[in-house]
């Protein structure tokens, strides 16, 4: 008897654990997802709310446990570490919803999920990420004050004077096998600030006439990008490399250009590269088929960062798109990101010198300074989950503009913008051209 009690004993021992072993082993029957609500920007009396759905897949009902952090956006606070447990139904689900009072500006948010016993023989799952994502409440009210030097607009007046002495001596090759019976593509080349050559591609239609046109500035380190002249036959396009970038990158002679010259404002690398955007311009506005009246400028990254700056410091661009703007905001900016604060304070480091000589130098370029100078429409496209050109530091900038503006925040877009943007900034132009 006591030799058959041990045996079905051992055989009960046995079952639990095996039963315990494959509850252990049951993938997570209970799966989250973060729901796109309001697109994860907020205005005015719609209160910031996270909205998780909860899905059982499995046949007996699960109890979860959902947590939500929420920092700001350069890490420095925890604005909410909250949690909800839900009992979900066998093949059913439900939705956790997450509350938040904040102030304007962008945040970062972390939501995961642990898998909760109903019974003390119920697996516990391990805790597991959901999403990690951004959200923005009232970015146009992003307060993030210019600190121009006093002598800021002399600093620009008087480079901008010593790019007039320089004659561009202009230079159009027509490129035979990328031209069509539309529009010729012509490489240029031209001398800028401080003498130096800088290229570009340039489309134009083949008829004879008086065209608008499009001059796109390029991102940092991006590839010479050429125009399809098959595109927009009725306008002429400009995409300018400015010194050391894209075309000129084979003679670059600037190392690291956010790093080159950071010293000092007058060796500053920008210094030079701001003035491109003006000879660019300057060569749009000398060729006899554009409608001077309707130049447009846009680019992307590097490239909104230029546009904003060009709009800034000459006022012959009818209208303007930056999309996922650069160089702005550099205090909060750095704190923020890891690309470009990480080799600038390096330079720092080993040039010796101080936090406060480091910024009122990039204050100089810092397009937030500029852009209450701009005096045309501008169309601003940035990217939520932005992690190299958050949309903290587009802010900053845009929020300076005083002309006619208006923004699209892509609520699952990085360092980049969706196609349907193409067609939106083309469609502000078209609103803007004079007939």
């Amino acid at each position: 008897m006591k030799h058959l009690l041990l045996i079905f004993s051992t055989l009960f021992a046995f079952t639990l654990s095996l039963n315990a072993q494959q509850q252990a082993n049951e993938p997570l029957a209970v799966t989250g997802r973060v729901i796109q609500y309001h697109d994860w920007v907020f205005y005015g009396n719609d209160v910031p709310t996270i909205k998780v759905m909860l899905s059982n897949h499995s046949p007996k009902a699960r109890n979860v446990a959902v947590q939500l952090t929420v920092t700001t956006d350069d890490y420095s606070k925890v604005i909410a570490c909250t949690s909800q447990s839900k009992s979900v139904e066998a093949n059913d689900s439900v939705e956790a919803d997450f509350t938040l009072n904040v102030t304007p500006g962008f945040y970062r948010c972390i939501v995961e999920k642990d898998l909760l016993p109903l019974r003390d023989t119920d697996p516990v799952g391990n805790v597991e990420l959901i999403k990690k994502f951004n959200i923005g409440y009232e970015p146009e009210k992003i307060v993030s004050l210019p600190d121009a030097q006093p002598d800021f607009k002399k600093f620009w007046d008087g480079t901008k004077s010593l790019l007039a002495k320089v004659k561009p001596h202009y230079t159009l090759k027509l490129l035979k096998d990328s031209s069509t019976a539309n529009r010729n593509l012509y490489l240029v080349t031209m001398k800028s600030f401080g003498g130096e050559v800088i290229s570009g591609y340039y489309c134009t239609p083949v008829k004879p006439g008086k065209y608008p046109a499009d001059i796109t500035y390029m991102g940092y380190g991006s590839k010479p990008w050429v125009p399809k002249p098959d595109d927009n036959p009725n306008m002429v396009e400009f995409v300018l490399s400015v010194r050391g970038q894209a075309l000129n990158q084979p003679t670059n002679k600037f190392g690291d250009w956010i790093t080159y010259g950071l010293a000092d404002k007058d060796t500053y690398y920008y210094r030079g590269a701001f003035m491109d955007l003006i000879r660019a311009i300057d060569f749009v506005c000398s060729r006899p088929e554009v409608d001077q009246r309707n130049i447009f400028a846009e680019g992307g990254s590097q490239g909104g960062a230029f546009t904003f700056a060009a709009c800034a410091l000459d006022h012959r661009i009818r209208a303007a798109a930056p999309w996922i703007p650069f160089l702005s905001d550099y205090p909060d900016y750095f704190k923020i990101v890891h690309w470009p604060a990480d080799p600038v304070l390096a330079k720092q480091k080993e040039l010796g010198i101080s936090d406060e000589q480091l910024y009122k130098t990039l204050s100089y370029f810092d397009i937030k300074n500029l852009a209450g100078w701009i005096q045309c429409p501008i169309l601003m496209g940035s990217g939520l989950q932005d992690g190299t050109c958050p949309p903290h530091i587009n802010f900053a900038a845009y929020n300076q503009v005083s002309t006619p503006k208006n923004y699209r925040i892509h609520p699952t877009y990085g360092h980049d913008v969706p196609p349907s943007w193409w067609s939106f900034r083309m469609d502000f132009f078209k609103k803007y051209m004079i007939k």
